[in-house]
């Protein structure tokens, strides 16, 4: 039978990101009908002030008894002292998790993944383009960003939904909008506005061809649905924006973050080790079905 020094030994073989961490929840954002923002502080003190991540990776969040389920980290990495993630809910585990209220106690582990190439985007003009709770990914390094401002030219934010009731962070919508250096364009689909909507009403794809954002020095982040993100990249070789200039991630195939469910595999790629964060001229290899 192993004594007590030779487990604390193998407890210390395990790489920190395979081990769960234990969050407590410290605010609840109600976004939409279906999707909730947590902020998260770990428990031990120690683990919040080591932990690190970067924009674009992603996490195991963890009901204990009920399950685990990937999300992306939706906080700035610069923020330090907690995270937050935004969970849509879908299924068993989202479900739980919506039922946790302030100071429940949940699980962690990671993070997984690899991130936006944020130091290759120093000096450039950026566009976000996002969709529904696309946002959420993209607003780690939205945030990130506008914490290190100096270092980039023209910042560009293109968000849609479906409708004015699904758009989610619309605290911090109105924060960017507000913001001199930021450019900002929020849309809903047609039939998605109420009278008192101040927006763009169109589909995201039209509404960036009316944008006319132009391709030089530019980097192109977008995340959303499948079909928003294919007729976004349609849109943008319109606008003579080549794919190796664009960036997205995907999440929505994730399950274990460790490639070996096969979940997410895509062709000779598992999303959660090869990604999320893809250039969009690799996705040109992928099978199309995907």
């Amino acid at each position: 039978m192993p004594n007590e020094d030779s487990a604390n030994q193998a407890q210390t073989l395990i790489p920190l990101d395979y081990m769960v961490s234990k969050m407590r929840i410290v605010s609840v954002t109600d976004e939409t009908v279906d999707t909730k923002t947590f902020r998260l502080e770990f428990c031990d003190p120690q683990q919040g002030e080591q932990f690190e991540f970067c924009a674009g990776q992603f996490g195991l969040y963890s009901v204990f008894g009920a399950g685990e389920a990937t999300f992306c980290i939706a906080s700035s990495p610069t923020q330090k002292g907690y995270i937050e993630c935004s969970v849509k809910r879908t299924g068993k585990v989202t479900n739980e998790l919506h039922q946790c209220n302030e100071g429940d106690v949940i699980g962690f582990r990671g993070p997984y993944g690899n991130w936006f190439p944020i130091d290759r985007m120093q000096g450039k003009n950026l566009l976000f383009v996002a969709g529904g709770i696309g946002l959420a990914p993209l607003n780690s390094l939205i945030c990130n960003c506008l914490d290190l401002r100096d270092q980039f030219k023209e910042i560009s934010i293109l968000y849609g939904a479906r409708s004015v009731d699904d758009l989610v962070y619309k605290e911090r919508l109105d924060t960017w909008q507000q913001m001199k250096d930021v450019q900002t364009l929020y849309t809903v689909d047609p039939g998605g506005e109420t009278p008192e909507w101040k927006g763009e009403v169109g589909f995201v794809p039209t509404v960036l061809t009316s944008m006319k954002p132009k391709p030089e020095n530019t980097v192109v982040v977008l995340c959303g649905p499948p079909i928003m993100i294919k007729y976004v990249l349609v849109s943008l070789v319109e606008l003579g924006f080549s794919p190796e200039s664009a960036y997205t991630t995907l999440e929505n195939r994730m399950k274990c973050g460790v490639g070996k469910c096969g979940r997410c595999n895509v062709g000779n790629l598992y999303v959660c080790k090869d990604g999320p964060v893809f250039r969009c001229s690799d996705l040109e290899v992928l099978p199309k079905e995907f």
